[in-house]
């Protein structure tokens, strides 16, 4: 208790809003009996009860599996619903009926649930969403209640009218085995009366849904209205400063530093230096011509030898072939001796 763990009942309804005491569960439930009976008896004929103490973080995990049960639930396709609905969905969550309006209670401390009393009975109106806080009750939340009552209804007459339509078929079908035609016609007559009140009961369930289906179609169109609206808030505030003028201009500078930083880029890289600028396209159409002619060009390669290779010659072989090349060569010097002296007799004949 010193911790901040644990809490005084009257103290936990105290820091709750005083709307949820004004419908009666403060004042007829959750509130200990003597305190209800002493206004009749009085305070001294009341024995002293000890103060009921809550422990504040386990209220507030039961509060939160409360509220997922409900938005699980087919409860959670309509705004509100009736107490004694959601009363029975959380019988497996609340072991009795004082935890179910403590747990209420927290729910509304943190704004998640609103509840009012509508003829006597009691409704609550639950956030759409996990993080939201809940809207006050308002007139349409309360027709759409009444014609969600009505709605229930409207089923209910017609899922009776179908049973009593049914008996009298099965009494017309017992009559005639009895041989009684008379009664037979009658109970055939009630069967349809009851089918043409069921077709009409049928018409009026059918506008009451159409109504419930565009009052949900307005909800959200609103919603998606003031999305809208928002967002348009809020982009005439990230724009208000922007123009086409200003945008126009901003998107010149940016074109001219490009083109700038291009020339300062080129110029570091020498590019136009002794006039050596090259085409890239050119110089790749003349690699792919060079290719072209490389591979056309036939490749000369020495023929292939057809004949077997020469056995190994022997030394005395090698020295017999040394001879005749020597024996060669004297002879071509004797030849070259007398052809250059011819040119010098023929010379001295002619002076």
């Amino acid at each position: 208790l010193r911790r901040g763990k644990l809490q005084r009942e009257s103290d936990f309804m105290a820091s709750v809003d005083s709307s949820w005491i004004s419908w009666g569960v403060g004042v007829f439930i959750l509130k200990p009996l003597k305190w209800t009976l002493s206004s009749v008896l009085g305070d001294s004929k009341i024995p002293e009860e000890e103060e009921v103490l809550i422990y504040v973080e386990l209220l507030q995990e039961k509060a939160e599996e409360v509220y997922r049960l409900y938005q699980n639930s087919a409860l959670s396709s309509h705004p509100v619903v009736a107490l004694s609905e959601l009363q029975s969905l959380c019988a497996s969550v609340c072991p009795d009926e004082r935890t179910f309006y403590l747990l209420l209670l927290q729910l509304q401390k943190e704004k998640r649930v609103t509840i009012l009393e509508q003829n006597g009975e009691k409704i609550v109106k639950f956030a759409r969403g996990l993080h939201a806080k809940v809207s006050p009750m308002n007139d349409v939340d309360i027709g759409v209640y009444q014609l969600m009552q009505s709605e229930q209804l409207l089923s209910q007459k017609v899922e009776s009218l179908s049973q009593e339509a049914e008996k009298c078929k099965e009494d017309a079908r017992s009559a005639c085995r009895a041989g009684k035609k008379q009664l037979a016609l009658r109970c055939l007559k009630s069967k349809r009366r009851t089918e043409r009140r069921i077709e009409e009961l049928h018409s009026k369930l059918d506008a009451v849904q159409g109504i419930l289906d565009r009052i949900y179609a307005s909800q959200t169109d609103q919603m998606v209205f003031n999305a809208y609206q928002a967002g348009v808030g809020a982009l005439k505030l990230s724009m208000k400063d922007v123009t086409v003028e200003r945008a126009e201009n901003l998107v010149d500078q940016i074109q001219e530093l490009c083109d700038t930083q291009d020339e300062v880029a080129q110029t570091l890289a020498g590019v136009g230096i002794n006039g050596l600028e090259m085409d890239t396209e050119e110089l790749e159409k003349e690699l792919d011509s060079l290719l072209q002619d490389s591979a056309k060009e036939p490749v000369d390669l020495p023929p292939v030898p057809q004949k077997a290779l020469n056995p190994p010659i022997s030394d005395a072989e090698l020295e017999a072939e040394l001879e005749k090349l020597t024996v060669c060569d004297g002879d071509l010097a004797q030849k070259a001796a007398s052809a250059s002296s011819e040119p010098e007799t023929a010379l001295g004949l002619n002076l």
